[in-house]
């Protein structure tokens, strides 16, 4: 069976939606047509000219890319740096390129639980879950009609809140209308007022998905007018946010978890605050660059903060209560594109998937 690019993309924005990615992003595909049938699919963590020659050379069309390689609007394309010569040479050879950024660091099954495998943590949970995420639906139904409007709003994404599925809240009541002599009503006759046996349906959906459950709902819903009420919500999500803590299997000190780091990670040299010299159990992560999570990783009781790109001045801030560890933004995410060619696998099992041989991490070490 033949995929598209569109089947592709949509299948992961599904994984990782494109509402979860930050305003200044450009979590997209970037390159080539969505109708194009896919030929082959190259993971990498960034779109470089090298990883588009790559793909040319295995016979790939599409690149998933970690990193946008656009951030910004191109107003030329005459080859004059990186950014412009990429995409050229994506758009010649007709490949396209596709990011999944912060969104994929935003969902719980993202690229900061990948690094929390990679050092075994358990117990893991979002270190800063996003707010306003979320919304509630209220919708009332004849009582006989209610399981099927109720798996109708199930079925397109509702009721989900963290590892429970089918949540929602029912209660019997009395509802009550009469339809105009121009109305056809399900149930009742125009004109005359009518009392029916209704259930009061709530449910939670996340934001991005309003337009599909409105949508079956009213599918769904016998009556002519579909009486329902949406509203959003403040609370945490806990499944989408930022940075991730969890536990390791058993207690290590503080040399023997740098010693662990370094080998789970592939790691050449790792940037630290001075050790506490106390027992170390519970970890927070932040793959790219993460010290704006510092006082959440505090709070949450962790011993050390694994990020990257932490300036001088900011490893100050550890305060001698938690050990900031910088491993590099490259480091703390390469294993995405084994991440994103696992997602792919998952749905995509006849399709050719290639993880990225080139190293395009442009700080080297001596």
């Amino acid at each position: 069976m033949a995929y598209t690019i569109h089947e592709v993309v949509s299948y992961l924005e599904q994984v990782a939606p494109a509402a979860y990615q930050e305003s200044y992003d450009n979590a997209q595909l970037i390159t080539g047509n969505p109708q194009a049938e896919i030929t082959g699919i190259l993971c990498t963590l960034d779109a470089t000219e090298a990883v588009v020659q790559e793909a040319k050379d295995l016979g790939c069309n599409l690149i998933v890319a970690h990193h946008p390689i656009v951030f910004k609007g191109l107003k030329s394309l005459t080859g004059r740096d990186y950014v412009e010569r990429t995409i050229i040479l994506a758009i010649k050879h007709d490949i396209a390129i596709y990011a999944i950024h912060t969104n994929l660091d935003h969902v719980a099954h993202g690229v900061n639980k990948k690094i929390c495998d990679k050092l075994g943590l358990n117990n893991t949970k979002i270190l800063a879950p996003k707010k306003a995420t979320l919304s509630k639906l209220v919708t009332f139904s004849p009582i006989h009609a209610t399981e099927n409007v109720l798996q109708a709003l199930f079925d397109a994404g509702a009721g989900e809140i963290g590892e429970y599925s089918s949540c929602s809240f029912l209660v019997e009541g009395k509802g009550t209308f009469t339809p105009s002599s121009q109305a056809t009503p399900y149930i009742g006759s125009p004109g005359k007022a009518h009392e029916e046996n209704e259930t009061r349906i709530e449910v939670l959906f996340p934001n991005h998905l309003e337009k599909q459950i409105i949508q079956a709902l009213k599918k769904a819903h016998p009556y002519e007018e579909v009486a329902y009420y949406l509203q959003r919500l403040e609370n945490e999500n806990q499944e989408v946010g930022a940075g991730m803590v969890g536990e390791l299997n058993e207690v290590l000190n503080e040399e023997e978890f740098l010693l662990h780091l370094k080998k789970s990670m592939n790691l050449q040299v790792v940037k630290h605050t001075r050790l506490l010299e106390g027992p170390v159990k519970k970890i927070a992560v932040c793959g790219g660059a993460g010290i704006f999570l510092l006082s959440q990783a505090k709070k949450s009781g962790a011993q050390f903060f694994i990020t990257s790109d932490v300036k001088y001045h900011e490893f100050f801030d550890a305060e001698n209560q938690i050990v900031i560890c910088d491993i590099g933004h490259y480091e703390s995410e390469i294993y995405t594109k084994e991440l994103l060619a696992d997602i792919l696998s998952q749905k995509f099992t006849n399709i050719a998937l290639y993880l990225t041989k080139v190293v395009t991490n442009p700080i080297t070490y001596i």
